[in-house]
């Protein structure tokens, strides 16, 4: 018999064999603003950590950059998957959007979009799933600046980027290795992290 060549065959056997090596934790959907710079980090995380990729899944937003844009596409990508990606629809327990806080005019609609997802759609295993938004606020680039230094007031995200570089010579938005430059740093940087967000939700600045 002629073996079966067709495209269509060979990606349905790829997504099964993917969907059948997946670990037992939960199945995670990163949607992010950024095409470069966001997911290749959640990807270095991933390797680092030996998450599974079936289970972790990362994707940029093909709506656009937006926040209300990237919270959409989340959704849809979850609804619907993506035959060309390997996404299956629905194969998730948490979905998230991620996304700068900058000058976007759409800021406080995809909280609020966000927000009334959570816990309402439902995936292929008919359990609720967790639809958070993850703001970076101004940027993403805080989050890196705080491996370094403790920022406790709001920041203008050029101010982020020129001190970034000075603990960071050479970075630039989209260049990969930004993990495993930082990760000595993780446990310092998630502490300044949690203090800037509780410092600045009392000044209703988030």
């Amino acid at each position: 018999m002629a073996r079966d060549n067709a495209p269509k065959e060979r990606q349905k056997r790829q997504l099964e064999r993917k969907l059948a090596r997946r670990a037992s934790y939960d199945r995670i959907l990163i949607v992010s603003e950024g095409s470069k710079t966001e997911p290749n980090y959640f990807k270095e995380i991933r390797a680092a950590y030996r998450l599974h990729t079936a289970n972790v899944e990362v994707q940029p937003s093909e709506l656009g950059t937006e926040p209300i844009q990237v919270v959409q596409y989340a959704k849809e990508l979850f609804e619907n998957g993506d035959r060309h990606k390997q996404v299956q629809s629905r194969a998730f327990e948490q979905v998230y959007a991620v996304f700068d806080r900058d000058d976007h005019r759409s800021y406080f609609d995809a909280l609020k979009q966000a927000d009334a997802l959570d816990g309402k759609l439902r995936n292929d295993n008919k359990q609720p799933v967790r639809f958070r938004a993850i703001a970076s606020i101004p940027s993403f680039e805080l989050w890196l600046l705080l491996h370094y230094e403790d920022i406790q007031a709001p920041i203008h995200r050029d101010e982020v980027m020129a001190r970034l570089k000075q603990h960071i010579p050479g970075y630039d938005k989209g260049a990969g290795g930004a993990f495993a430059t930082t990760v000595g740093q993780l446990n310092v940087a998630v502490q300044r992290a949690q203090a800037f967000v509780h410092k600045n939700r009392q000044n209703r600045y988030l």
